[in-house]
């Protein structure tokens, strides 16, 4: 494995990441409970802290890192803020809790998968282990905090 294709993986994950950030950030802003906006906007912040993190490592590994997210993370953020537009009541924090849930699952997943490729260096496959961890807290705080919205 080359630095080019560490590079890329990196990347993929930067965009992931950047996606998170966003993605949680618009969801805290539509939300209606006040322990919603606060948890979202406190995941918003952790992923950001792992983008900056895995731009670090791009750069180390000599490439350039990526600064944004994807287009289908951007069209997630649209629906998140249609569906609260349309909304006006409390109980639309539940699908907006289910939107970040399926998010997280497409991060989970591509932390997987990077996590699974051979020949990573070991500083990069122990950062992409411990953020693959931090996935999955989001997965699992936002599935838990989706529940207790609908209870």
């Amino acid at each position: 494995m080359d630095n080019d294709d560490i590079v890329d993986i990196l990347n993929d994950l930067v965009e992931v990441s950047k996606d998170g950030e966003y993605g949680f950030r618009t969801s805290a802003e539509r939300a209606h409970s006040a322990a919603v906006r606060s948890a979202l906007s406190a995941r918003a912040s952790a992923c950001a802290a792992a983008a900056a993190e895995l731009q670090s490592f791009v750069r180390q590994y000599g490439g350039e890192p990526e600064d944004d997210g994807t287009a289908m993370g951007a069209l997630h953020r649209g629906w998140v803020a249609v569906k609260a537009a349309v909304s006006t009541s409390a109980h639309e924090d539940h699908a907006i809790l289910s939107e970040c849930e399926r998010g997280e699952d497409k991060a989970v997943a591509m932390y997987r998968k990077a996590a699974a490729t051979t020949g990573l260096p070991a500083d990069v496959r122990t950062v992409i282990e411990r953020q693959l961890q931090g996935a999955r807290a989001n997965h699992d705080q936002v599935k838990a905090l989706r529940d207790s919205v609908r209870a």
